[in-house]
């Protein structure tokens, strides 16, 4: 069963582009870690401190330093697809 994991991050006021640039480059690095078939960083049109993410084993340090970043607390959902 493939599995889909999305993590929200909704950035604090004026740290978007932080934000961004750590996603950028957690992607470059989980591309290359073991299962991983495919993975990408999206930002929301309508509010640009929004972003989402899918989150791998290995990303303990980037979660850590994304809550610095946002306004919430940290969540991620485990999905499957359906249709």
């Amino acid at each position: 069963m493939e599995l889909v994991i999305i993590a929200r991050f909704h950035a604090r006021e004026g740290e978007e582009d932080a934000v961004g640039a750590a996603l950028t480059e957690q992607v470059a690095k989980a591309r290359g870690e073991p299962g991983c078939i495919s993975i990408v960083a999206l930002r929301s049109t309508r509010d640009p401190r929004l972003y989402f993410h899918a989150r791998l084993p290995n990303t303990d340090r980037f979660v850590e330093r994304m809550e610095q970043l946002i306004d919430h607390p940290f969540e991620a959902n485990r999905l499957v697809m359906i249709a």
